[in-house]
């Protein structure tokens, strides 16, 4: 813990009941950044009001807010948007001290797994049965369609610790995997879908002209590793009465992957006394498109 007189002062005065001086206070304790943490953590073990706690609570939590934007913004402007760190990034909204090395050893652990299985001389549709045999019959991944009661099931390494998520943070993962083993597996912008597409090796998405279908071998449920077919997409379109443009087809990158993620994650928090949580989401998400 760091100790001046400044300190020991803005600490006392968390408790004041008058609302404009604790938001200065707060505001100025903020500002020491990171390394006065142990203080409010020494002070909140200490205290006996639930009130006084839950201030002490909101102001680490804005302490480590503010270091997410910086690794964001920095993550956002790099020449290479890694798509497993930017979904920890999103994790440590919730779990500001999580490790990321457990998280990559264990995504390491399941590639070297499927690429124990793959060959040259595999289809693209072999290579997703191969994909689907090691991650959800082998790791036994179970998954759900997207639910907003279960904040969790969106953050990469609880998916990695419960072997449960949703069809989105399944599909990272998926994606993630794929990436790792230079497989064509890119995520797609169809209506209320997350969904996966097995490219052609050829297709450039920055060159190509014509309509992105056309290079899409097949589709990939990520809820449970399941491909499905062209036929199935024209269905889903004719059901919701929405024409297929191209622009559904073009694959989303990094970015807007994990903007994705934000934003479905907001949702989580739409009560009053989570209400702040949902707006700094989509704010991280609109950071994304600055």
């Amino acid at each position: 813990m760091i100790q001046n007189s400044e300190i020991s002062a803005l600490l006392t005065l968390i408790d004041d009941p008058d609302e404009e001086v604790f938001s200065s206070v707060s505001s100025r304790i903020v500002n020491y950044g990171k390394i006065i943490i142990p203080n409010l953590e020494n002070l909140w073990e200490n205290t006996v009001s639930e009130a006084v706690q839950e201030r002490i609570e909101m102001i680490i939590h804005r302490l480590h807010y503010s270091d997410l934007i910086t690794d964001l913004t920095e993550w956002r402007d790099s020449a290479y948007h890694d798509l497993l760190f930017g979904a920890m990034l999103v994790a440590r909204f919730q779990y500001p001290d999580l490790q990321t090395a457990p998280v990559i050893q264990e995504i390491e652990k399941i590639r070297q797994n499927v690429w124990l299985e793959l060959n040259s001389f595999l289809t693209p549709l072999e290579q997703a049965n191969v994909i689907s045999s090691i991650v959800y019959n082998y790791y036994n991944l179970k998954g759900s369609e997207i639910g907003y009661q279960k904040p969790d099931d969106f953050f990469i390494h609880k998916v990695l610790q419960t072997r449960k998520g949703n069809t989105l943070s399944n599909g990272i993962l998926y994606l993630v995997l794929a990436e790792l083993l230079a497989i064509p597996v890119k995520a797609i912008n169809i209506p209320k879908q997350f969904v996966l597409a097995f490219f052609n090796n050829d297709y450039d998405a920055s060159s190509y002209d014509g309509h992105p279908q056309k290079k899409i071998h097949f589709y990939v449920d990520a809820t449970t590793g399941q491909p499905f077919t062209h036929k199935d997409v024209d269905i889903y379109f004719k059901r919701i009465n929405v024409p297929p443009v191209p622009s559904y087809f073009k694959p989303m990158n990094a970015v807007r992957v994990i903007q994705v993620l934000l934003e479905e994650l907001a949702r989580c928090f739409n009560d009053p006394k989570n209400m702040y949580k949902h707006d700094e989401l989509l704010d991280l998400s609109d950071l994304l498109s600055a």
